[in-house]
């Protein structure tokens, strides 16, 4: 059984994000969150909350056992552009695009012949 967290316009860059869900794909809930906790990238606080809510989904919601499992996908997609714009000389003005994004993390159960 897969259960998945999401979280939506997350003010983190989605290519930004990508580089840290990239590390933690596959690897056990434990070695994910010791992963995340100690990465220096602004996004990694964000994906260890959703992380931690998709545990607490599995747990509690579906009754899985916490031990076996595993982050199975996550991704990031790129949500709304906020757009701004900054003064420029001679009265022009460049813009400045403050990228958000959704980030999603699935973990699933491993079969009996895994946890060995």
């Amino acid at each position: 059984m897969q259960v998945k967290s999401v979280a939506k316009t997350v003010r983190v860059p989605a290519r930004k994000a990508r580089l840290v869900l990239d590390e933690i794909r596959g690897l056990d809930v434990d070695h994910a969150a010791a992963i995340l906790r100690y990465t220096p990238n602004s996004a990694s606080e964000v994906i260890a909350k959703v992380l931690h809510s998709a545990v607490a989904n599995a747990t509690n919601n579906h009754q899985l056992d916490e031990s076996k499992l595993f982050v199975s996908a996550c991704f990031a997609d790129e949500g709304v552009t906020m757009k701004r714009f900054r003064p420029r000389a001679k009265g022009s003005a460049s813009p400045i695009m403050k990228r958000t994004s959704h980030i999603t993390v699935v973990v699933s159960e491993k079969a009996n012949e895994e946890v060995k």
